[in-house]
């Protein structure tokens, strides 16, 4: 477990700014982070910040709520979609942050399907990647068909892997081992917890998507950390977790209550104890 790295999101939740995140996480035990992006960010600052304390920007997690223009936009819509995309790339080159994760689609109760437009604008943002060195991990979330038609088209491309989101494969893939399909191709994590898909008639909701701490939830943790060391995967173990619950849900209520330091201490402790479910603890370079 000892030569295991760890990375957790920056996220607004935690009720602190960024460079305040990223100190306490560096004090909690964390050896990186990943932030969100939009246009306008202070990146630089950030990264600038990271190197200064030597903390590693493991990642930008990329806009996702034209995902679904992408596919379905017409050009007026779509063009500033690839756009925008293609500018959080070329900000992950500049300030040397090695991956750009995005989500492949949004949207519920959608019967639509992938269709050639976009993957040709996906490609768009594929190139410019393959063009700047950086990788972009393709996230499960809802929508597994989107996340599919991606993979299998730009199964070539070195610059393209997968960003596994274990409640996202609870509540919305429905616990379907999603290691066995792209397990071969991860370069990052986004590990939490949650309670399932609680709709009797399994009907998948953004509501189930808790973002619990590991071990609060539903999670078979044995089973991840046996799956990740069959696909050999040693790099930065992330984590993207929410203190505050969904509408109408109150799991995550008492990290509300609790003290940042204290939850940020919680969050390693629980870090480390999936990590000691590991056979592969090589150290990332």
């Amino acid at each position: 477990m000892y030569r295991q790295l760890f990375a957790l999101s920056v996220n607004e939740q935690f009720g602190v700014n960024t460079k305040t995140q990223i100190k306490m996480f560096k004090e909690a035990g964390f050896d990186g982070f990943f932030t969100p992006w939009k246009n306008g960010d202070p990146i630089e600052k950030y990264a600038a910040y990271a190197r200064k304390i030597g903390m590693i920007y493991q990642s930008i997690h990329a806009p996702f709520g034209k995902s679904a223009i992408m596919w379905h936009g017409e050009d007026s819509e779509a063009d500033p979609a690839v756009e925008e995309l293609i500018e959080c790339v070329k900000v992950c080159e500049k300030n040397g942050i090695p991956i750009m994760v995005c989500h492949t689609y949004i949207g519920f109760d959608d019967d639509r399907k992938p269709n050639e437009i976009g993957l040709e604008r996906y490609g768009r943002v594929v190139s410019e990647a393959e063009k700047r060195n950086v990788k972009i991990a393709f996230e499960n979330t809802e929508g597994e068909e989107y996340l599919a038609a991606l993979m299998e088209h730009f199964k070539e491309s070195p610059n393209v892997g997968f960003c596994l989101d274990t409640g996202h494969e609870m509540c919305y893939n429905f616990s379907k081992d999603l290691l066995a399909l792209y397990g071969d191709r991860l370069i990052a994590t986004h590990i939490n917890d949650n309670l399932g898909i609680s709709d009797f008639d399994g009907h998948i909701f953004w509501t189930d998507d808790l973002h619990l701490l590991p071990f609060d939830g539903i999670g078979n943790w044995d089973n991840l950390a046996q799956r990740l060391d069959e696909h050999g995967y040693n790099g930065i173990m992330t984590f993207e977790l929410n203190t505050k619950s969904k509408p109408d849900r109150h799991e995550n209520d008492k990290y509300e209550e609790m003290p940042l330091e204290l939850y940020l201490a919680e969050a390693y402790s629980r870090a480390c104890r999936l990590a000691a479910k590991r056979k592969i603890n090589m150290k990332n370079m």
